[in-house]
C-alpha cells in the first residue's frame, strides 16, 4: 500500500514538474533583483581589543601581570562591552569625527562581542559608507581606551587589529539569498501542487472511480490517440 501511495505522490509532483520549475525560477529571480535592487548595502568594520596590561598610573610604571590581574580583566570584560556602547563614549566618538549621526542610531550600528575565555573584545561597526564604518570602529576603540583609564585609573585596555575598510557588503550575500530564494520557492510549489490536487476531483485512474465510487471497474476504453501513436509505431 505503502508503495502505491510513494508511486502516486511522484506522479502527483511529475505531473506539475513545469509548475513546480516556474515557481522556484520565479522565487529565486524575485530574490536577486530584491537583494541587487531594494538592499542598501552595508559595511562592517571591526577592531580588537585585549585587556592584557596594567599600570600604575599615579607613578607612571608599569607593573607585572599577576593571576589576579588576568580574574579582574576577565571579570571586566561584559562590564567594558556595555560601556562601548555607553553615551558618553559615543557622544565623543560623534563630535571628534564630526559624522551626521546621532547616538541612537550609531549605538544600533555598533556591535560589541567577547571571544568567550579569552580576554578579547571586538567592537564591530556597520555603515552604507566602509570608510566610515572604519574610522567609527577605530575611533570607538580610542575614546573607549582613554575612558577606561578616567574611569578606572588603570590602563589596561589596549588596540590589537584596527579597522580596516571593507570592499564586500555585511548583508549582501547573493548565493546565500539564491538559495533561500529556491528553498522558499520549493515549499511554495510542494503547497500549491497538494492543494491543486486536493481541489482536483476529476477521474483519471480506474483506481480513482473503486476509491470514489466504491464499485469495481469492468473494462476501460483507452484514449483514441494513445492507441494511433501505438498502431504508428507498429508499422
Amino acid at each position: 500500500m505503502e508503495e502505491i501511495d510513494l508511486k502516486e505522490m511522484f506522479n502527483m509532483f511529475w505531473s506539475k514538474k513545469i509548475q513546480i520549475i516556474i515557481i522556484i525560477l520565479v522565487f529565486m529571480i524575485g530574490g536577486i533583483i530584491y537583494t541587487s535592487e531594494f538592499t542598501t548595502p552595508m559595511y562592517s568594520s571591526s577592531t580588537t581589543l585585549v585587556l592584557a596590561s596594567s599600570e600604575d598610573t599615579e607613578n607612571n610604571i608599569n607593573t607585572t601581570i599577576t593571576a589576579t590581574d588576568i580574574t579582574i580583566n576577565s571579570k571586566l570584560v561584559s562590564t567594558y562591552s556595555e560601556l562601548v556602547k555607553s553615551k558618553n563614549i559615543l557622544r565623543e566618538v560623534i563630535n571628534n569625527l564630526k559624522v551626521s549621526v546621532d547616538e541612537d542610531t550609531l549605538r544600533k550600528h555598533v556591535k560589541v562581542s567577547s571571544v568567550k575565555n579569552t580576554e578579547l573584545i571586538e567592537i564591530t561597526v556597520e555603515d552604507e559608507n566602509p570608510s566610515n564604518a572604519a574610522k567609527i570602529a577605530n575611533e570607538i576603540a580610542k575614546v573607549f581606551t582613554e575612558k577606561v583609564k578616567e574611569i578606572y585609573n588603570i590602563n589596561n585596555v589596549q588596540i590589537v587589529d584596527e579597522a580596516e575598510i571593507s570592499s564586500v557588503p555585511s548583508n549582501i550575500n547573493h548565493v546565500k539569498n539564491a538559495i533561500m530564494s529556491i528553498g522558499i520557492g520549493l515549499v511554495i510549489a510542494v503547497i500549491y501542487v497538494i492543494i491543486s490536487s486536493m481541489l482536483d476531483t476529476t477521474i483519471k485512474t480506474p483506481e480513482d472511480v473503486e476509491t470514489n465510487f466504491n464499485i469495481p471497474v469492468l473494462a476501460s476504453i483507452p484514449m483514441i490517440e494513445k492507441l494511433n501513436n501505438e498502431r504508428k509505431y507498429k508499422r
